[in-house]
């Protein structure tokens, strides 16, 4: 508290912020030394369709967004005047086709639509691994990545409605990711930065002061420049929140709005993990290992580069399990669940209660959590999920333990694969997300992984927190120094020698699956034979 007339210290001020997941936005209202005072979450439609597509509607999100704003703020929490900030992030790869004033003319494709997959090819697909080697390299060395073949980001978006939605292109001014979408339904103005067009690929990212687009990418990408959002330093003011916008939601004038940011960097500022070589790891519905370093560098083979950082220049290390956290729900709700099942769902605590007491290695069995791809460290949208080495003996607890030590096999991977990218060891872990709120689940990362695991506090706030600790060093109230200070650990997990050599031993058939199945994925999972998405 502050005594009356005095100016409110940081943690007695607060950013409005907004965590736009696939699953749904959460709204939140943090103050600028990341604690969380109120917070809300509101579930969203996926809808998938014919030939990949995959949407949602943004004027949806907008509308939950802003009543969720309106709730925080009559809620009295937080008084109004206390606001000064506000910070968007979330997913992103994603592209919402708007009007000049911001307004969807379409819905937004989803990072999972590959509707745009035909063109794709066309303009980068190839011999080499489905690119054209010479395209691919043109993009490398500028961007860090390149677009997919498979038409499941921005350039295959844009492809697709200019191609094949011609009505939708040309109401289209802008071509938005969902986090530049929302803010500028907050202030008027088009922006994104290098950070938020990362799925494009069209910056020279070896000049992140550059705030232009690439010529040569936007020319071999065949899209329309002019309807791309100007660019802004990332960790820049945009502008305030528009007057009429304020008034409905109930904030007071003034409140500023930064740069909206992908979820991997307010995930690294949520965890604390800001400086040179501090690893972040995220079980969510995905799930991913990040770490600042001071380099761009791009392993071609496991799909990691290290992408356009945080405020003051450096770089992210980006890599993405297609399914994380996703596939415990997935076990509760399409297996363990059913007609001959309860009626009511187990909750998570539940199933990793009847997880805790089976020994280390579930019996042997292996879950492969492939259940909608891989990205990283194999780039195999084919590849598919399945539990291996079932017997007549195998329990419903069983199942679950190795879905837990499964989804920590398939991050082991990955983290293998990033320290070689970092060339140097990644210790300790920060872990964030949904599924670090279980202890028996950290302690498996810990052990399968053998390194230590420092969970964060309130894991599932982690990038709310980082897009007010975001907002925080971009109005130079807090230093990049002191984050790691502000984000408390509440528990450490270190290795447990005695199951050492049981993970050890399943973690090497791990990839040797993977292998021996990639003829079967690719012959049964063509996308003129695979079932559709469910809807």
């Amino acid at each position: 508290m502050t005594a009356a007339g005095a100016v409110p210290g940081r943690a007695d001020r607060f950013v409005v912020c907004v965590d736009l997941g696939t699953g749904g936005p959460k709204v939140g209202l943090v103050s600028l030394t990341g604690a969380v005072a109120w917070s809300e979450h509101a579930a969203v439609t996926t809808r998938f369709g014919p030939g990949g597509g995959a949407t949602q509607d943004a004027a949806e999100w907008w509308r939950l967004v802003g009543e969720a704003v309106q709730r925080a703020m009559a809620s009295g929490v937080v008084r109004a005047e206390r606001v000064v900030a506000l910070s968007v992030t979330g997913q992103w790869a994603s592209t919402v086709p708007v009007d000049a004033a911001g307004v969807p003319v379409g819905p937004c494709l989803l990072w999972m639509d590959t509707r745009g997959a035909p063109h794709s090819r066309e303009v980068i697909g190839g011999p080499l691994a489905g690119f054209d080697p010479r395209a691919a390299l043109q993009w490398i060395r500028r961007s860090g990545g390149a677009p997919s073949v498979d038409g499941a980001d921005p350039i295959g978006h844009i492809l697709h409605l200019e191609r094949d939605q011609p009505d939708v292109a040309r109401a289209a001014r802008w071509y938005l990711e969902p986090v530049d979408y929302l803010t500028m339904r907050f202030t008027g103005r088009a922006a994104a930065s290098h950070a938020s067009m990362t799925g494009a690929w069209l910056t020279d990212n070896r000049r992140l002061d550059r705030l232009a687009y690439d010529p040569v990418l936007v020319g071999l990408a065949g899209v329309d420049g002019t309807k791309l959002p100007p660019l802004r330093l990332t960790g820049s003011i945009i502008g305030t929140v528009r007057a009429e916008v304020a008034d409905e939601l109930g904030l007071p004038a003034g409140v500023q709005v930064v740069t909206a940011t992908p979820d991997l960097h307010s995930a690294a500022c949520g965890a604390g993990a800001v400086d040179h070589y501090e690893a972040h790891l995220a079980v969510s519905t995905s799930a991913w290992i990040g770490a600042p370093v001071p380099f761009k560098r791009t392993d071609v083979r496991h799909q990691i580069a290290s992408v356009p950082g945080l405020p003051g220049g450096g770089y992210l290390i980006a890599n993405n399990h297609e399914t994380g956290g996703l596939c415990l729900e997935w076990l509760r709700d399409r297996v363990l669940a059913g007609p001959l099942a309860a009626d009511r769902r187990a909750s998570f605590d539940e199933l990793t209660a009847l997880a805790a007491p089976v020994a280390a290695g579930a019996g042997d069995i292996l879950f492969t959590p492939w259940l909608n791809g891989e990205r990283s460290p194999v780039d195999d949208r084919a590849a598919r999920g399945g539990f291996h080495n079932l017997s007549l003996a195998t329990t419903q607890a069983d199942l679950v333990r190795a879905v837990l030590e499964g989804v920590a096999l398939n991050n082991r991977w990955l983290h293998d694969a990033v320290e070689s990218f970092a060339r140097r060891r990644l210790e300790p872990l920060r872990m964030i997300g949904g599924g670090a709120q279980s202890d028996l689940w950290c302690q498996i990362h810990a052990d399968v992984m053998d390194r230590v695991v420092e969970r964060v506090a309130e894991p599932r706030y982690a990038n709310l927190r980082g897009a007010a600790l975001f907002a925080a060093m971009a109005l130079g109230e807090v230093r990049a120094s002191e984050v790691r200070g502000l984000v408390h650990v509440d528990r450490v997990f270190a290795p447990d020698p005695l199951s050492r050599s049981t993970y050890d031993r399943l973690y090497r058939e791990f990839p040797r699956l993977y292998r021996a199945h990639k003829g079967l994925f690719g012959r049964l999972n063509r996308p003129s034979t695979a079932a559709a998405a469910p809807g």
